[in-house]
């Protein structure tokens, strides 16, 4: 049975963490300090994995959905892709992205050879 909008807003925390599921790997995680976190179980090269797509209401269903066509559909190119890897590529191109900036790379260099001025130059 497919999840519905309201299922998912109105699920409450249990003694113990549940799952809720939609079809496909896709369920939410309804932890017991009422956190929601949506999740996707799939195979990579014979092994069970597990995605974090992100939190509820942050991600919503539709978008959950369309996170696990996407996980799917890498899953089903030749070669297949693993999901998880491709996130954590992602991610890190970001960061480093964001890291490079004129203004990061200047003050870290200005770090690093501060100690060996005087304070004069330092200024």
């Amino acid at each position: 049975m497919k999840l519905t909008n309201q299922t998912c807003k109105t699920a409450k925390p249990k003694d113990k963490d549940y799952k809720l599921f939609d079809g496909g790997g896709l369920f939410l995680l309804v932890k017991t300090n009422n956190s929601k976190l949506w999740r996707l179980k799939y195979r990579y090269l014979g092994k069970e994995k597990l995605l974090s797509i992100g939190a509820y209401p942050l991600i919503s269903l539709a978008d959950a959905r369309e996170a696990r066509t996407v996980a799917k559909r890498q899953l089903a190119q030749t070669p297949p892709i693993d999901p998880m890897a491709n996130k954590n590529e992602v991610n890190k191109t970001a960061r480093i992205k964001a890291e490079s900036t004129f203004k990061a790379v200047a003050l870290e260099w200005y770090d690093s050879n501060q100690d060996r001025w005087s304070e004069k130059y330092q200024r």
